[in-house]
């Protein structure tokens, strides 16, 4: 019985070839914002301006 052509490979290695400069950028900007919110502690929320305009956002609604 002859094997039937699988073009899914075919699909995955040309696509790969066009888009792996945006899964690149991705993964190292994903990286960086992990990163940095992994970085930051209760007292840099506690000075930060932003934190403390939104802190109670979830109670207007």
């Amino acid at each position: 019985m002859p094997r039937k052509f699988d073009p899914w490979p075919v699909f995955f290695r040309r696509e790969f070839n066009r888009n792996w400069p945006f899964l690149v950028g991705f993964g190292i900007t994903g990286a960086v914002i992990t990163k940095f919110s992994l970085g930051l502690t209760e007292e840099d929320a506690k000075n930060s301006k932003f934190v403390q305009r939104h802190k109670n956002w979830h109670l207007v609604q």
